[in-house]
């Protein structure tokens, strides 16, 4: 296995920890863990999950320091809150998690955007985004999938406040998609 394999396994794992920490904050708030679960707090102790000390340098405790120090979680009274940039967060990563792989209806859902150049960083994000998805590239700032996608690109549009810089096309046919269907292992209806 290559390095590049290697790194993006490496970035998938922390992502995937992030979306477990960030939802395991919002499931106790909504449910309360100690009234759904009252051992689960001793299990997670027992299996090394729970910070031993204060600063606890384990996987979870950094990755939990991060999401407070990035402003997603809130720590009050001893108790992680979700902030309304986590719940944003959340919901971006669920809607990319959810992005259902159907049938093919032989129609491609294409975005294209126009962000400006003082806004770069936000355009690598949505890249970065799209890339992890799994759209494919039609040109830099095109980019084009077989399944619906609109809840997705919608949350991008409201966390990026990128609404008016964003357009999201469904389009029955598209000249050489070929390379498209190659791409995604599909064939022509």
């Amino acid at each position: 296995m290559g390095h590049i394999e290697q790194a993006g396994r490496k970035r998938k794992r922390r992502r995937d920890l992030k979306y477990g920490i960030l939802a395991t904050v919002k499931a106790a708030a909504l449910l309360g863990v100690f009234i759904a679960a009252p051992n689960m707090p001793a299990a997670l102790q027992k299996m090394g999950l729970l910070p031993q000390l204060a600063n606890d340098s384990s996987t979870i405790g950094r990755t939990r320091r991060l999401l407070v120090k990035r402003g997603l979680l809130l720590k009050k009274q001893g108790k992680f809150h979700l902030t309304p940039k986590g719940a944003a967060k959340i919901a971006l990563l669920e809607a990319e998690y959810s992005v259902k792989k159907s049938k093919w209806d032989g129609r491609w859902r294409v975005l294209i955007f126009d962000i400006p150049e003082y806004r770069k960083s936000v355009r690598d994000k949505i890249r970065r985004t799209l890339m992890r998805v799994g759209f494919e590239r039609l040109q830099d700032s095109v980019w084009a999938y077989p399944y619906d996608c609109e809840d997705l690109v919608a949350l991008l549009k409201a966390d990026f406040r990128i609404g008016k810089d964003v357009l999201y096309m469904i389009v029955d046919e598209l000249e050489r998609d070929w390379r498209l269907r190659k791409a995604f292992g599909l064939r022509k209806s």
